[in-house]
């Protein structure tokens, strides 16, 4: 319980789960963002813009850290009573 008599809507547990789903989710943006795909900016590259890192992976774990967010939410903190 908090010091106004209510109790805590997220335990230690919790938050350990959100900040797990938010490196997840960060690391699926950085996969898909974009860089320097080659030199000359008039030649189109479409092996870079278009790899399997940018279009599956990325995308993939995006979602995988958006479910692991959900479960982080709606997981119920354990509860001591003593």
């Amino acid at each position: 319980m908090s010091k106004t008599g209510s109790p805590a809507m997220f335990g230690k547990e919790n938050y350990l789960w959100m900040l797990i789903g938010v490196v997840i989710i960060a690391l699926g943006m950085f996969l898909m963002s974009g860089g320097r795909s080659n030199v000359d900016p008039n030649v189109f590259d479409s092996g870079s813009v278009y790899s399997a890192r940018r279009i599956t992976i990325a995308p993939i774990l995006i979602l995988i850290g958006l479910v692991v967010e959900m479960y982080a939410i709606f997981k119920k903190p354990k509860t001591n009573n003593a």
